[in-house]
């Protein structure tokens, strides 16, 4: 189906590699379920549930008392998770795994201090609809807001701290959230906070109007790539290290694969239908 929203990563994926968008929003390929993204949903479920506890009994004990529970709700919400420990009968990796996830919860605690935060809101689903139609959304960790009312938008990474050179990139997803915030309740977040429990590092940044604005810009040029592509049916490969953890090297030009058939209509451009050669059937750049 044609795409119809922007979220941060979905635009992430777009920006990492055209074709892999595609293959995810377009033709829906199905992926395999890996052991940290799944570590990452197990922990995120148990931060937020933490905060179903009075202030006083958010503790780390607490916390990761709650991991059995919260894996055993994952594996009935998500049947594919429980082919991640197919291979192990006897539990080791299990066992391993839920260790990690244990590390990560009590890190947590290193690094804020939950009886001292009353969360306004938690795992929060925002959508905006831009002047332009665009509608932008996606689901924020936890949101702050003091007495004052500034608000800080917080989001839980399980993985370690980007070097500074790529903090920026790591920053995108906070200032989308900032930037659908802001159109949603005219308000620039005071703080964009980045908790990073594999690294122990804490990320902040307090955005101002024109951060949102050229995000907002961005985020437009982006959505008209997209639409061309859409139309043209033209969705470029980009190779890089990262297409060694790609599930979809089998359809991939790049691996020798072929893309499934594009299901959606295709239109060509203006300069390639006034050609005589055309451009039908070409999977490159205009």
């Amino acid at each position: 189906m044609a795409p119809a929203s922007l979220s941060p990563s979905r635009a992430g994926d777009f920006m990492q590699c055209p074709l892999l968008y595609r293959f995810r929003v377009i033709d829906r390929l199905p992926e395999k379920p890996s052991p940290a993204a799944t570590k990452g949903t197990l922990v995120h479920a148990v931060l937020e549930r933490l905060f179903d506890a009075p202030a006083a009994e958010r503790t780390a004990p607490r916390a990761k008392s709650l991991i059995p529970g919260q894996w055993d709700r994952l594996r009935e919400t998500r049947p594919e998770v429980v082919e991640l420990f197919a291979d192990d009968p006897e539990g080791e990796r299990l066992a391993g795994w839920l260790v990690e996830a244990e590390r990560l919860v009590e890190r947590w605690f290193t690094l804020e201090d939950p009886t001292r935060l009353e969360p306004a809101e938690r795992e929060l689903f925002v959508e905006a609809e831009l002047d332009s139609g665009l509608r932008l959304r996606g689901i924020i960790d936890r949101v702050d807001v003091a007495p004052t009312g500034e608000v800080r938008i917080v989001d839980y990474k399980t993985g370690k701290a980007p070097r500074p050179e790529y903090a920026e990139g790591a920053l995108f997803q906070m200032k989308f959230y900032a930037l659908v915030v802001w159109r949603l309740k005219n308000v620039v977040p005071r703080r964009l906070q980045l908790v990073y429990l594999g690294s122990g590092d804490v990320l902040t940044y307090d955005p101002v109007l024109a951060d949102l604005e050229r995000v907002e810009r961005k985020l437009l040029a982006l959505w008209e790539a997209i639409r061309l592509a859409t139309q043209t049916g033209e969705w470029r490969p980009r190779p890089t290290k990262l297409c060694g953890w790609c599930d979809h090297q089998a359809h991939c030009p790049e691996f020798g694969g072929t893309p499934p058939p594009y299901p959606l209509p295709v239109t060509l451009p203006v300069r390639a239908a006034e050609s005589e050669s055309g451009a039908q059937g070409r999977m490159g750049p205009g």
